[in-house]
């Protein structure tokens, strides 16, 4: 039996025909990256790196960037060789699934959940912080039981209501159409990068070498540890894998989307951290807003509201292509029939998954809403590093079982590369807080539970 029968029989039909009959194939390979891009640049350029340098790793947190893009740069390269061998929607989903079976791609369908919808509830919490601190700068005060979740603060909290609204927002733009989408993610795209190139620039040329005098407070271990923390901060070159379907030419386009926009983002991110550090000592950089921090600090306000807009636009677009992603999972999974139907119907105008997209919209919104963003971007860390585990395993398992098969974009230097990837992503997941291994084995326990007591008895292999 060929690999491609396998894989029929392993996926539906459906899941592989789709991309014909269902989904619209609009994207191309410079939408991939920009989509990638997107989902990159966010939370933590904007949020996380400051917060990383002030408790973790000072002004090593440059290498804490480096260790970190090390890890998904491995882990890239194994998504871009799936991805162009099974070019359908549902990224590491879909590969477990055609590479080690059912119960191990619902594992990691279920893990991904931690990665996309907490990821899109977190970055929400962070949008609406930024657009509090823009409104307050212009003397507009909203009420503190309107911004603040009941959960983070019962005692002045009620609903984070600016963030469950851009997450609504954003949903009514994915139902209508995944071309719409793409077109106003480059425009918050190009918003974004303008205003990092500025910040780059400008405070380049305020850096004082005695605020890296100190470079390792915290030693090397802070260093590992500040990479686990940012990994949170390149979350997203993976959601290129998810539109895979929606991609002219998936085999060709998508490795070049993924490992594009992660070598660009990783460029940014090591500038960015060591301007911020350069202008500003570390110890003053746990706050919500770095940059915007560092740019008051060398006496540029005026470019303080514009740094905030430019974080808005931003983790705008990284809801986008977050809430698209794990729509695009539901998509997936619906269609090899481990979850309902109706996650797997497609709009007959606008030809997107719209009930998986409205579903997942209304469940971030309530996350985005209630819940503290303290413990859901660890989460979200050792979600992801799990997801990266399994993909470089199953670059190991398709080499060994399915030698001839042709790549059209070959990993380099297997299998030195992918257990690479799984040391290093296991490396990073050790040093993340016991409590989140905890919730991480509590969550796929309740995957677990639906999957015996739904999936199993309803599955496409079935």
């Amino acid at each position: 039996m060929s690999f491609s029968q396998q894989l029929l029989k392993r996926k539906s039909v459906a899941a592989l025909t789709n991309a014909e009959n269902g989904l619209k194939r609009t994207l191309t390979a410079k939408d991939l990256t920009i989509l990638g891009v997107g989902a990159i640049i966010g939370a933590g350029i904007f949020v996380l790196t400051g917060i990383a340098a002030a408790k973790y790793a000072g002004p090593a947190i440059v290498l804490s960037f480096v260790f970190a893009g090390i890890a998904c740069a491995l882990a890239a390269l194994c998504y871009s060789e799936l991805a162009a061998m099974i070019p359908v929607s549902g990224s590491a989903y879909s590969y477990a699934y055609a590479t080690m079976g059912e119960l191990m791609a619902w594992i990691i369908g279920w893990d991904l959940i931690l990665e996309y919808a907490l990821a899109s509830s977190t970055v929400a919490i962070g949008w609406a912080g930024y657009l509090n601190s823009f409104l307050n700068s212009i003397d507009v005060h909203l009420p503190s039981y309107l911004t603040t979740a009941y959960l983070a603060d019962p005692a002045q909290g009620f609903i984070n209501l600016p963030a469950v609204i851009i997450v609504l927002l954003l949903t009514g733009l994915l139902v209508v159409g995944i071309r719409q989408s793409a077109i106003f993610n480059f425009v918050m795209v190009l918003i974004k990068l303008a205003v990092i190139v500025v910040f780059i620039i400008a405070g380049a040329g305020h850096i004082q070498t005695e605020n890296w005098s100190n470079f390792t407070p915290f030693g090397f271990g802070g260093v590992l540890t500040g990479a686990g923390v940012i990994f949170f901060a390149y979350i997203g070159f993976d959601a290129v894998s998810t539109a895979a379907q929606e991609a002219i030419n998936p085999k060709r386009d998508v490795p070049i989307g993924i490992i594009a926009s992660l070598i660009v983002c990783t460029v940014l991110y090591i500038l960015v951290a060591g301007v911020l550090t350069g202008v500003i000592s570390y110890t003053e950089l746990n706050v919500p807003a770095p940059i915007a921090v560092a740019v008051d600090h060398i006496g540029m306000s005026w470019l303080s509201p514009i740094i905030k807009l430019a974080a808005i636009a931003g983790l705008t677009s990284v809801m986008l292509v977050l809430l698209m992603g794990q729509s695009r999972i539901f998509y997936a999974m619906a269609n090899d029939r481990l979850l309902p139907p109706l996650f797997a119907k497609i709009h007959p105008k606008f030809q997107t998954p719209h009930l998986s997209t409205i579903v997942v919209g209304f469940a971030v919104a309530l996350l985005a809403g209630f819940m503290p963003i303290e413990k859901l971007g660890e989460l979200v860390s050792i979600g992801t590093l799990f997801a990266f585990v399994l993909v470089c395993g199953g670059v190991l398992v398709l080499r060994s079982s399915h030698p001839e098969l042709p790549r059209h974009f070959k990993c380099p230097a297997v299998p030195v590369v992918p257990i690479a990837g799984i040391l290093v992503c296991l490396g990073l997941m050790a040093g993340l807080p016991l409590d989140t291994w905890v919730r991480l084995l509590v969550w796929l326990l309740i995957g677990f539970a639906i999957y015996f007591g739904y999936g199993i008895k309803h599955s496409q292999l079935r």
